[in-house]
């Protein structure tokens, strides 16, 4: 009975801290936030996502808007269509102009902002915003991109608050892209590289094969014309014994 007792407890108490748990996790898991399709190195480019999910259960969202970090302007920012919502792409010009891959570039991308002409996202779902965006600065690790969030009851979320080293996460933090260290493989212009070099490939391994093939051809002709040698041959020595017998009959 009492061990009965003390197992009871112990399902309660690990129900209990498994809600926890879920309270705990649930407002992080709701955050606007952004992360990158594949990897975000610096100067490079990289497509990039904003997740937005829908955090009430009586209203859509039906308009984000991303401010694009001032003190690392983006030059280029080119967002992907999506189906029921109008996107608009502000500019701004720079206080000081800088170079990008040997030009000079006066205004950079300031803002982003998502319009449903639909319903917007609704209650239990979430929408990605994927964006291209480069070239990505080297002097820093991270790039932080303040969101607002709008919802068709007319609630704003601001999601701003930058989060500061030791501290605890804020309530409404702003999205933050983590970049990575530059290789070979990531500068601009690596991927047409990439492309002749398997362009390249390809061609000699046709060549390979057609060689190999032309090759195997060649053995299977030969061993043709060798089997049709023997059999000839065999043929050959089996008439000359015959006649051979044919004669000596006719002889004896």
């Amino acid at each position: 009975m009492k061990a009965s007792r003390i197992a009871t407890r112990v399902t309660a108490a690990a129900a209990v801290a498994g809600c926890a748990v879920l309270v705990l996790s649930g407002p992080a898991f709701a955050h606007v936030s952004v992360a990158a399709e594949g990897s975000a190195a610096k100067g490079g480019y990289a497509v990039v996502d904003f997740k937005v999910p829908n955090e009430r259960d009586n209203a859509s969202t039906t308009k984000l808007e991303v401010a694009f970090p001032a003190d690392h302007p983006l030059t280029s920012a080119m967002p992907e269509p999506i189906n029921g919502w109008k996107i608009d792409v502000t500019k701004s010009k720079l206080a000081k102009p800088i170079e990008v891959h040997g030009k000079q570039i006066s205004e950079a991308v300031s803002k982003i902002t998502w319009t449903a002409t639909g319903k917007g996202i609704e209650a239990g779902y979430f929408q990605k915003f994927p964006v291209s965006v480069g070239a990505l600065p080297e002097d820093t690790d991270e790039l932080v991109f303040k969101a607002i969030q709008t919802y068709s009851n007319k609630e704003v979320v601001r999601w701003i608050e930058v989060q500061e080293d030791g501290a605890e996460e804020p309530e409404n933090p702003a999205p933050v892209l983590a970049l990575t260290a530059a290789s070979e493989d990531d500068h601009h212009g690596a991927g047409a590289e990439d492309a002749s070099d398997k362009s390249d490939d390809a061609k000699a391994t046709a060549s390979t094969t057609e060689a190999a093939s032309d090759s195997d051809g060649s053995d299977t002709t030969a061993r043709v014309l060798g089997v049709v040698g023997i059999v000839v041959g065999a043929a050959g020595v089996a008439y000359g014994v015959l006649a051979g017998r044919r004669r000596t009959t006719t002889e004896a």
